[in-house]
């Protein structure tokens, strides 16, 4: 039995969007947003301490990794698109290892603020697994190295003017808030209106605490977590619900909705758009919002249609819940998932 005509639409789509990502890209997308550095340590943990009840961890190994809007630097550049990321990090070790890895992997940095006497946020993760379950292994503990200090105005001043000289030539502006103090609501309004003016696409990784900076952007991105949370203040009567108030309220294009193991959802004021995760076992969802910023950027970029987006953007989501030992979206994984969901549909008749 071969496919129906609507898994060989599914099928010839999948195979399209491999094609249009294998192309040579000239977009230019202008990311503002928190910069920070992500670190893993990895090891074992059976033991419990005697006095108290915690684990204890053997560490194996231990590295360093862009985080928030650098994370979503670096994918957008493997998927093809230059991005001009503009953040802030202080003079010390976690912005200089952000900075030599970014420039590493070929991400513009010059738009990176360096400022005296800010913390560079550091995210530190404990990854571990018993010595007999080698590839199952959990997040244990995230700590945090952080300054909440206020950024200096003359720098985020100098920051967003910046970031709205590129946004005269830019394809796609991304915005990510981490809540560190890069985006702010005036920057934010400033950076939007000026998008408006130039009709470029606007995508949006909001903090729930600074929805009211986020009217009439074109994408934003939560979590299902967030969705819940939202439609738990509202008083909403499920997510539908929620979503079709969020998109009233704040007039948004798209509500995109990630939801790990439950897949991706596409909330507009016409329709719904659902796309199921097909993973047996995902692992992890560090990095999920991230990915899906890159790949809703990368569709927008190329023109494709919301149904499109929607594969696109929870092929990516499984790229990253599909192991525990790399968090950052590229071209290459993207389209091996791709070509994994094509092969899965063409065997599933079989």
């Amino acid at each position: 039995m071969g496919m129906n005509e609507e898994e060989s639409n599914q099928y010839e789509r999948l195979q399209d969007l491999k094609k249009q990502l294998e192309k040579p890209s000239q977009s230019k997308v202008v990311l503002v947003g928190d910069v920070m550095l992500d670190r893993y340590i990895h090891g074992y943990a059976n033991d419990l301490n005697s006095r108290a009840p915690v684990p204890v961890l053997k560490e194996t190994n231990r590295y360093d990794d862009v985080g928030a809007a650098a994370h979503v630097a670096r994918g957008l550049e493997s998927l093809g698109l230059h991005a001009l990321l503009h953040g802030v990090i202080g003079k010390d070790d976690a912005g200089k290892i952000i900075l030599d890895s970014l420039n590493d992997e070929g991400v513009d940095c010059k738009y990176i603020q360096s400022v005296e006497n800010k913390v560079t946020t550091v995210k530190n993760r404990l990854i571990a697994s018993r010595p007999s379950l080698l590839h199952n292994e959990q997040l244990l503990l995230r700590w945090d190295i952080e300054n909440r200090e206020d950024i200096p105005a003359s720098t985020l001043d100098a920051l967003i003017n910046e970031a709205l000289q590129n946004l005269n030539d830019a394809n796609v502006l991304i915005i990510s808030d981490y809540g560190h103090g890069v985006v702010n609501d005036e920057g934010a309004k400033r950076l939007i209106e000026r998008a408006k003016e130039k009709e470029i696409p606007v995508i949006y990784d909001p903090k729930l605490t600074g929805l009211h900076r986020t009217h009439e952007v074109d994408w934003v991105i939560f979590q299902s977590r967030g969705l819940e949370l939202v439609r738990r203040r509202i008083n909403a009567e499920d997510s539908a619900d929620c979503a079709r108030k969020l998109l009233d309220e704040y007039h948004w294009g798209h509500l995109m909705v990630l939801g790990g193991a439950d897949g991706v959802t596409v909330y507009t004021n016409d329709d719904i758009f659902h796309t199921p995760c097909t993973l047996t076992n995902p692992l992890q969802v560090i990095g999920l919002i991230d990915a899906a910023c890159t790949a809703v950027a990368s569709a927008v970029s190329l023109g494709i249609d919301i149904h499109d987006c929607a594969h696109l953007a929870n092929a990516a989501c499984e790229v990253i819940m599909s192991q525990m030992d790399n968090f950052t979206l590229s071209r290459e994984n993207l389209c091996l998932r791709l070509d994994e969901l094509s092969w899965n549909l063409s065997i599933s008749q079989r």
